[in-house]
């Protein structure tokens, strides 16, 4: 027994085209910015080991754009310091998920937080407390 076959216009568009197509870059493991040296206070360190988190874990989310609990202001600012060499800062709240998203924004600072910022001129990213600034 023959099973008839149907073809939609969906199914076939990419096979048949002669145009090359880009593709959708869903991650990238490619750093946007050099770090340069990286140093922490030792606030940081303390807030670090006090709370369990990982400093690589937050430097990677740093350097991949991922800008943590900044509003739609800050990171436009970080979007365009990415490619004009200008300070660049990250604002990481060290509770897990359910608790920052029970947490109101503006009592956030109130959270175990922690900055990353990297210089305009990229030869240092800095872990710090904020009353470490």
């Amino acid at each position: 027994m023959e099973i008839p076959m149907t073809t939609t216009p969906e199914s076939t568009s990419s096979l048949a085209s002669s145009t090359p197509t880009t593709p959708t870059i869903i991650y990238s493991n490619t750093a946007r910015f050099p770090l340069g040296q990286i140093v922490a206070t030792p606030g940081a360190l303390e807030l670090l080991q006090e709370t369990g988190f990982s400093a690589a874990a937050l430097i990677s989310r740093h350097v991949h754009g991922s800008w943590g609990d900044l509003c739609d202001e800050d990171r436009a600012e970080n979007e365009f310091a990415v490619s004009r060499r200008l300070r660049i800062l990250s604002c990481y709240r060290l509770v897990d998920a359910a608790r920052l998203a029970a947490t109101p924004t503006e009592k956030r600072s109130s959270l175990p937080t922690l900055w990353i910022i990297s210089e305009a001129d990229r030869s240092v990213t800095t872990l710090l407390r904020p009353s470490d600034y």
